[in-house]
């Protein structure tokens, strides 16, 4: 049997909500162009909770209020040079301000788009099922 390497990463779950109505903003990952949440690895002396708030600037180029918890984690495989399987904590973090330009904005295109289209883009069935728990707990309009 095959040993999988395991990595942690966290990733932001960058959300607003405008008339009572919620949208997730989702940004396209660089190699595969898969839609995908703002993440990477936690950073050496930063907390999940900070990298994933790093994580929101430089790859969708969003500031706001990041939860002091999580709102779960889900699981992936990577089968490059970096394979493994790969776990994500992951916290909602509320946009207050979207930058024009940042780190990544050349090499992603980021989107704002209701919980369940974005529950139908991501590859991930632990992510799907993350995101539409998390806009039950909101209880607000998808």
């Amino acid at each position: 049997m095959i040993k999988l390497n395991r990595h942690r990463q966290c990733a932001a779950l960058p959300y607003r909500v405008r008339e009572n109505v919620l949208s997730v903003l989702l940004v396209t990952s660089i190699r595969t162009k898969r839609w995908v949440l703002p993440k990477g690895n936690i950073e050496p002396g930063l907390t999940a909770r900070e990298s994933a708030e790093f994580e929101a600037l430089e790859e969708a180029g969003v500031v706001g209020v990041i939860a002091m918890r999580r709102t779960g984690t889900y699981t992936y495989r990577k089968s490059d040079e970096k394979s493994g399987l790969y776990q994500v904590i992951v916290f909602p973090l509320e946009v207050e301000r979207e930058l024009e330009t940042y780190p990544e904005s050349k090499l992603r295109i980021r989107e704002w788009v209701s919980i369940e289209t974005a529950a139908d883009r991501v590859a991930e069935s632990d992510l799907k099922e993350l995101l539409l728990r998390f806009a039950r707990r909101l209880k607000v309009s998808c």
